[in-house]
């Protein structure tokens, strides 16, 4: 046998028996020089889309494999690529010498291998211990992105994640904002959030809010599966973002540090250290940034470390201990209304308004491969966190009303300064809202692959174990301007919006998946979850009474007490078709499930309420498509999805803008969805060793309605947070070492309340919390430059200086309009050794 790209070396191959008339390929990758074994080669077999990498010894194996000839494909990054057929008549075990690269690459080169790489490493059917046929699946490599790291900017991050909505960091991307497919994008809710598979939500259940996002400087992928992926990962509507940290590096130590300033005061720093020595292996970083914000009041400052231990028992069993901090300190200068937006978009009205976050994960993985046929894992998670808000949230509180007001009786929008003392103190306490997360978590699963009928069939089994014991407190705080978070509760004892709860959450889930083969070409993929849910709300909370001149009569704390209990089974099926290589037809539908979190459940806002009948949600979704490459010159992903989304929960407001939160209805809402990456270099037969052009074009085209309501003026509306056009394009560049991007955004109008309001006038209180978000259009621009050890990155988002929003807050950061930044500018050097 004979290698293409190697004409020296030989490759020892050892008879084995055989084993079920399936056999074993497995092997050694070594450097064909030094003779040392190469950590983290891909191997990949075409006939199978089996793929699997080396491991710390440079040791792989496939398994499963039919007699016959087997086209295996072997890659490094710094290697030459290699292809062998390969005939399987017995387990065979080989050795494999690579040959590296004699010159040093141009990042055009290294660009192109990623790019090969990661053709073979988008999700398989089958990776590890989960199921991924017939999914639509979506994969961001982290390496290829040329584009603003340091402030984790979604809108270039995701560029290429069709039908995504996202609402935009003002503090350089310390939180996710994103949704799709007419899902509430705040604090990406809507999604299972998973860090190297496991949870890191505040409460996956109760309140799946992710405060936490990992720079994106540390990642190697994120990996985001719609629809039916809630069968393995849970029950949500919008599916799973899984962010997942880069790999150790092969050699005992590799240090990478990335310096970056930037536009309103950044200044980011991210430091990583990883290695591998032996068995074990090692990843940890730490991050730092802060800046001033495009607006007053709008400085932040954090700091996130992240550790990783890895160590490989045998070659078949490994396990991994991973913590996780982040703590961040943010001003929030408050929301605007429509007029002031329209005057000056960087105006603040808010001071003495601030968010604090102390986050900590704990994870414990562990792998083993039972069999050749069969592989366990486990992971054990914990959560132990906190969030804190302080500020004045609106206006003056008028007691006889029983209701903030934003306005004077002029129609002039009230700010803090009006209710300042000429000692500079202010007239009322500030609220506090306060949140403590402690959980903890388990998931077991459990991949066969075994024969039925002559044929292939793959089974997994998996439950997972969570329990949650939060907390949230509301009550007034401090009078002054800084950053305390401390409760006057006896300071203030009349005042109105005090309540103390605990929220013990308990989910025990069950679920399972198969695929059945039905011929080599044609699969079908049935799945089913199993959820227990008991979520609880305990606790007080206090009621005051004014008369009409302002001064308190009655002042009672009352208790509240209420148990949600269920349990179902959910249903799905997926099918996947592939008449080619290229070529793939999928199509999956499946029952979701969002319970009632603990913030629908109590009252924490004094223009908050909640309908006492709502209810969990309930729906499906269905997605088709097709994906695939064409003569190796366009890769695509062209398909559609529908939603139907029963007792969706939705925010009313009153004629006082009180926010009513209940069951809205019935929604519809199904879209048109294509992505398309055209190699043009290639087309135009360019020297690919020194040039590189690539165009994208991104889109998703959304239609949606509400097809039964019980509320006025809902039935036959647009649901909220749905641009009808959603399109992002670009080109992707190189020349030898010098990389570039150019990216345009388009989103139409979009509505964000389900009654599809326009903005109100000028003096009604509801002024910048309801009506559209205007269509905007932005570009980015960015590039970067490496030299051996050195690499310099730079760029400018919103590069016409688009005046634009993306988010009409009803609470906290606003409330009000809250303005996306304007043209802003950031240089990073990266050293790596």
């Amino acid at each position: 046998m004979r290698l293409k790209g190697y004409n020296t070396a030989t490759i020892l191959f050892l008879l084995a028996g055989p084993l079920m008339a399936q056999y074993t390929l497995s092997g050694t990758v070594i450097d064909a020089e030094t003779k040392q074994p190469i950590t983290n080669a891909e191997i990949y077999d075409r006939n199978t889309s089996q793929l699997t990498a080396t491991n710390g010894k440079g040791y792989f194996e496939l398994n499963n494999l039919k007699a016959g000839k087997h086209q295996v494909v072997i890659m490094s990054l710094e290697y030459q690529t290699m292809e062998e057929e390969v005939e399987m008549t017995g387990n065979r075990n080989i050795t494999i010498p690579m040959v590296e690269f004699q010159q040093e690459l141009s990042e055009v080169v290294i660009s192109q291998k990623r790019e090969e790489i990661f053709a073979l490493t988008r999700l398989q059917p089958v990776e590890g211990t989960a199921i991924y046929a017939g999914k639509k699946t979506e994969v961001i490599l982290l390496d290829q992105m040329v584009g603003n790291a340091a402030t984790n900017n979604a809108r270039q991050i995701y560029s290429q994640v069709v039908g995504l909505n996202i609402y935009e960091s003002i503090d350089a991307g310390l939180q996710l904002n994103v949704g799709g497919r007419g899902l509430d994008p705040n604090r990406t809710s809507n999604f299972n959030t998973r860090q190297n598979g496991y949870d890191i939500s505040a409460d996956v259940l109760g309140y799946p809010e992710s405060y936490y996002t990992p720079p994106s400087e540390a990642l190697s992928q994120i990996q985001v599966i719609r629809g039916a992926a809630s069968l393995q990962y849970g029950t949500q509507f919008g599916g799973l973002i899984n962010f997942k940290m880069k790999s150790p590096a092969s050699k005992p130590i590799e240090l990478t540090a990335r310096q970056s300033i930037g536009s309103f005061g950044l200044f980011n720093t991210f430091n990583s250290l990883s290695g591998t020595v032996g068995k074990f292996s090692y990843n940890t970083y730490l991050n730092y940034k802060k800046g001033d914000g495009f607006r007053p009041n709008a400085g932040f400052e954090s700091t996130n470390y992240f550790g990783s231990i890895g160590y490989e028992f045998s070659e078949r069993t490994s396990a991994q201990l991973e913590f996780t901090s982040l703590y961040y300190l943010a001003q929030q200068p408050g929301g605007l209304t429509d007029t002031q937006f329209n005057a000056d978009p960087t105006f603040s009205n808010r001071t003495r308004n601030w968010f604090e976050v102390d986050w900590k994960l704990y994870a414990l993985k562990l792998a083993h491969k039972l069999t050749e046929r069969t592989d366990l894992s486990l992971s054990v998670f914990g959560l132990h966190a906190e969030r804190n808000a302080v500020g004045f949230r609106g206006g003056t509180f008028d007691p006889a009303e029983n209701q903030f007001f934003a306005f004077d009786p002029n129609k002039n929008p009230i700010t803090e300064e009006d209710i300042q003392n000429t000692d500079g103190s202010y007239q009322y306490a500030r609220d506090i809202i306060s949140g403590q997360f402690r959980n903890v978590g388990a998931e077991f699963r459990l991949l066969t692959r075994y024969k039925l009928k002559e044929r292939d069939a793959i089974l997994l089994l998996g439950s997972k174990v969570y329990k949650a014991a939060n907390a949230g407190i509301q009550g007034p705080g401090s009078t002054g301007v800084d950053a305390d978070f401390n409760l006057r509760t006896n300071e203030f004892a009349d005042y109105p919006f005090v309540s103390d709860f605990k929220f013990p959450n308990v989910n025990l889930a069950f679920f399972g998946e198969q695929i059945f083969f039905m011929n080599d070409r044609f699969s079908i993929t049935p799945g089913f979850r199993y959820e227990f849910i008991k979520t609880e709300s305990r606790g007080t909370y206090r009621q005051v009474g004014f008369d009409n001149a302002g001064n308190p009569i009655s002042n009672n704390e009352f208790e509240d007490n209420r148990v949600f209990e269920r349990s179902f089974l959910l249903f799905g099926i997926g099918v996947s078709y592939e008449p080619s290589e290229n070529l793939e037809i999928y199509a999956n539908l499946s029952q979701n499930y969002r319970s009632v979190t603990f913030s629908d459940i109590r009252v924490i806002s004094p223009t908050f309420v909640i309908d006492p009948e709502i209810s969990d949600e309930r729906g499906f979704t269905f997605d088709f498509g097709t994906r695939g490459k064409w003569k190796e010159l366009i890769s695509y992903d062209i398909g559609g999805y529908g939603i139907l989304y029963d007792d969706r929960i939705g925010i009313i407001l009153d004629d006082r803008a009180n926010r009513v939160r209940g069951n809205i209805g019935t929604a519809l809402i199904f879209g048109f969805e294509f992505f398309a990456d055209w190699n043009l270099a290639k087309s135009l037969q360019l020297p690919l060793t020194s040039y590189k052009l690539n165009w994208f074009i991104n889109t998703a085209i959304t239609e949606s309605n509400y097809l039964r309501s019980d509320e006025n003026n809902v039935k036959g509306k647009q649901v909220e947070f749905i641009p009808l056009i959603n399109l992002k394009t670009g080109l992707r560049f190189g020349y030898k070492n010098l990389l570039g991007s150019f990216q345009f955004t388009h989103l139409s109008e979009q509505f964000t309340d389900v009654e599809n309001s326009s903005a109100p006038a000028d003096g009604d209180n509801r002024n910048g919390i309801i009506g559209k978000i205007p269509a905007y259009s932005i570009m980015d621009f960015s590039l970067s430059y490496t030299h051996k050890n050195l690499k310099v990155e730079t760029g400018v988002n919103n590069l016409l200086d688009e005046q634009y929003f993306t988010r009409r807050a009803t609470g906290y950061p606003g409330p009000g309009i809250i303005p996306s930044e304007p043209r802003n500018y950031y240089l990073t050097l990266q050293f790596k050794i």
